[in-house]
């Protein structure tokens, strides 16, 4: 769904503090549904409630936490399940190719527990400014975005943002996620992913695990840890 930008994050083991810690199921085929499969996800926002719980606001304003509510919106069975006592395993799927409009042909994989992260090597995302250059950085969803020419020099490394320690790993591909309509005057635009396919073999984007938890706020600098 939407993201959020913050001014301060907690950040933990396993990402940001609340950050995938609830997901929406295709009760049919159990997978976790993401806008590759249905964009229209882009269009609502989760958001946490006071108890813990979780909700949905939908793009006609509604607020929304039952499965019945959703599962109209999207025209098909869904449920709206926590990471924390939700799937052991939660199941995604991707298409075969992200270049083909409307593609027919699926992959599917298993993702890590405790949060609902697609792969377990990317618990924070970084991106820098000079990576995006004028793409919209809401197509990337990155948790970090730093100020400079490149985060590929980090790859291997570990750094300290903030209270934070990261150990940095590998780069992130990228699918069809990044082609997809937004609220805001974001368009389709496939050429963002032929762009990135072409000149970066796929990917943008670093991520990496949670060495030692803490606060990080805009402003903080990266340094070698």
């Amino acid at each position: 769904m939407q993201g959020e930008q913050l001014a301060e994050a907690e950040i933990g083991f396993l990402g940001i503090t609340g950050d995938r810690s609830w997901a929406l199921f295709d009760l049919a085929t159990g997978f976790g549904l993401t806008a590759r499969r249905v964009p229209e996800l882009l269009f609502a926002t989760g958001r946490l409630r006071a108890d813990g719980g979780a909700e949905v606001v939908l793009p006609d304003g509604t607020v929304t936490a039952d499965d019945a509510v959703l599962s109209t919106w999207l025209g098909r069975d869904v449920g709206l399940r926590p990471a924390v006592g939700g799937p052991a395993h939660p199941r995604y799927e991707s298409p075969d190719d992200d270049e083909v409009p409307g593609a027919t042909s699926w992959r599917d994989w298993e993702g890590p527990g405790g949060a609902f992260h697609d792969i377990a090597a990317a618990r924070v995302s970084l991106v820098a400014t000079g990576t995006l250059g004028r793409w919209d950085r809401r197509r990337f969803r990155s948790n970090i975005v730093l100020d400079g020419s490149g985060e590929g020099g980090l790859i291997g490394s570990r750094v300290r943002v903030g209270g934070v320690v990261l150990d940095v790993g590998d780069p992130i591909p990228r699918c069809v996620m990044v082609t997809r309509p937004q609220p805001g005057g974001l368009d389709r635009d496939t050429s963002v992913l032929k762009t990135i396919h072409r000149e970066r073999g796929g990917d943008l984007a670093v991520g990496a695990q949670v060495h030692t938890p803490g606060t990080v706020r805009t402003g903080d600098d990266l340094t070698p840890a």
